[in-house]
């Protein structure tokens, strides 16, 4: 069966009257980086009367900017891409010998072990050091070279860690391995076992803290979790917007294509660069992940951004795929 396969991923916005649009920007173009090799792309949007460019944002994705000048009733987005989904081994890469093997963050002595407290007291003890102002994780330095650190400060920064992500984190370091990949493979499918998946329509990213709370959440909820606890950990991450494009059987037993918006979280390991983890499966990024935007936080990873006027509005996307013929050479 041919690994090429054609996307077109529509997005559908209507108004209640006309309405004036600020300029729109869309993330919606696969990243130069991207290990899956696309072959085509094209971006359409309607109505036609507008002015569209390309530029390159300041994390290195590929905007669109789109600027209307008349009112609109509508706003319409249509990619057309042609992606070559080849098997690929997702573990094809060498880290550099200074990055082989991981040193737990310091500090972590505030939190008892956890098979001796239980986790409310070990909580309480967590957010009582932060009332005092203590640092709850000190991470090692020596996992990237000073130009590294200064390159990569924005995906490095790291907020206060809340009772539940400090008692996950005290538990996780006790038992994690000093292989740097085994640990964080590890890491992923502990997340992906622990926290289960849900769909969320709604806007807006959960915290860290509710997704541990909760125990569930998006696919974006569970991969700003896990960027969250890399930090923590000392390493850089961060938050990838993309399409996940997948072969799953239909209930008579047929396969079929499918493709949906998916989020999930990279770590920069000196020597492989930057390195996929889908908290959703537990996997590594494979060839079915294609990234459209990668930034230090959610928010701005959003498919399309925007400021209209105050109106009611209905949203609607629909995504098709197909397989290529692809003729053999002769």
């Amino acid at each position: 069966m041919s690994s090429h396969v054609l996307l077109t991923h529509q997005t559908r916005y209507r108004y209640d009257r006309p309405v004036f649009l600020g300029p729109q920007t869309i993330r919606l173009r696969p990243s130069r980086s991207s290990r899956t090799p696309v072959r085509a792309y094209a971006l359409r949007v309607d109505p036609a009367e507008c002015q569209q460019s390309w530029q390159q944002d300041e994390f290195g994705n590929q905007v669109a900017e789109v600027v209307f000048a008349e009112r609109v009733t509508h706003f319409d987005i249509t990619v057309r891409l042609e992606a070559d989904l080849s098997p690929r081994n997702a573990f094809d890469f060498t880290l550099a010998p200074e990055a082989r093997h991981w040193a737990p963050p310091v500090a972590l002595d505030a939190v008892s072990p956890a098979g001796s407290t239980p986790l409310l007291q070990r909580q309480q003890q967590a957010a009582q050091q932060q009332q005092a102002g203590a640092a709850m994780f000190a991470p090692r330095s020596g996992l990237y070279s000073p130009d590294e650190q200064a390159a990569l400060s924005a995906y490095r920064a790291t907020p206060a860690a809340g009772p539940y992500l400090h008692a996950f984190m005290a538990d996780w370091v006790k038992k994690a391995s000093c292989d740097t990949l085994d640990m964080l493979v590890a890491l992923n499918r502990a997340l992906a076992g622990h926290i289960g998946y849900q769909v969320r329509l709604e806007p807006g990213i959960w915290s860290p803290e509710e997704t541990l709370a909760r125990e569930t959440g998006s696919c974006r909820d569970s991969a700003w979790l896990m960027i969250a606890i890399l930090r923590h950990l000392g390493f850089a991450a961060r938050f990838v917007s993309g399409y996940l494009l997948q072969s799953t059987r239909t209930a008579e037993g047929e396969e079929t294509l499918t493709c949906d918006l998916h989020a999930w979280a990279e770590a920069f390991l000196p020597g492989a660069g930057w390195v996929g983890f889908d908290t959703t499966s537990g996997l590594l990024t494979a060839q079915g992940h294609l990234p459209l935007a990668a930034t230090p936080a959610p928010e701005q990873a959003a498919p399309v951004s925007g400021l209209l006027d105050q109106c009611n509005a209905t949203f609607d996307v629909s995504m098709q795929t197909a397989r290529l013929v692809i003729p053999e050479s002769v």
